[in-house]
């Protein structure tokens, strides 16, 4: 299905899950709008920026008329077929994996499709194992990055850019989009799902949009667990290029929006 509906104007969402997806689908959304918020405020994000995993992909992509926004957390050995092929635009967003692990741990507890978590504890040991749905931070992160000049059209960007400068996070999209900038303001009263049907996602365990604020995890880790991330990062991605930047000084970490 998705090699069949690969065009020289899509723009292809990926993230690790918990990364900030539904913030970039909301940016790109007013962004390939020319800032009108029509389409973000009356059109569900699932239904714009369809899931590629998911069984009503096909059927909203052959409906389209036009460039389509995809989204997924697929890993890049999937997909690789399609993209080295074609002329796609790929924007690949990154979050610090203890930020990750913390959001991940919360949506666990909501979404009644998922396993039960256990302790934080339990689920940190597990993601860093990879043993958790979608696999390896890690590995999701290098084999993506690592692929940038096999895909013609590919950028990358972190949830603590947009955090930290939204403006110019839009004027890189944008940019990159080759779209006018966009200067609206971001908002969207959809963007927390709560159009998903109460016996998927259990609202009343955990938000779906939680505060999303970079950093987040120093009130969950203890200075064991931040650690062992730390050991564990160093050692798996100890062949990665990338250079991360999680934090700013905390008087520059502002954002006018709640992001995933």
């Amino acid at each position: 299905m998705f090699p069949g509906h690969m065009h020289t104007q899509d723009t292809v969402i990926v993230t690790y899950p918990k990364s900030g997806t539904t913030w970039i689908q909301e940016i790109i959304t007013l962004v390939l709008s020319k800032g009108d918020p029509t389409i973000a405020q009356t059109k569900p994000n699932w239904a714009r920026a369809p899931w590629l995993e998911q069984y009503y992909a096909a059927d909203v992509l052959k409906a389209s008329s036009g460039p389509c926004i995809i989204t997924t957390h697929l890993p890049y050995h999937l997909l690789a077929p399609a993209l080295q092929h074609s002329k796609a635009k790929v924007i690949y967003v990154a979050r610090n994996p203890k930020d990750v692990s913390v959001s991940y741990y919360h949506f666990h507890n909501m979404a009644n499709f998922l396993p039960d978590p256990g302790t934080f504890s339990d689920f940190l040991n597990d993601f860093l194992k990879g043993a958790v749905h979608y696999g390896s931070w890690f590995d999701h992160v290098k084999d993506w990055t690592s692929h940038t000049e096999d895909i013609q059209n590919f950028l990358y960007i972190t949830y603590e850019e947009m955090w930290h400068d939204l403006h110019g996070s839009i004027q890189k999209v944008s940019h990159f989009l080759q779209c006018p900038l966009i200067e609206d303001e971001l908002e969207n009263a959809m963007v927390n799902y709560t159009l998903i049907p109460q016996e998927i996602m259990d609202h009343s365990k955990s938000k779906f949009v939680r505060k999303g604020k970079v950093g987040d995890w120093k009130n969950i880790f203890s200075e064991d667990q931040s650690r062992l991330v730390d050991d564990v990062y160093s050692s798996q991605m100890a062949d990665s290029s990338l250079l991360f930047k999680w934090e700013w000084p905390e008087e520059t970490l502002r954002s006018p929006v709640l992001v995933p």
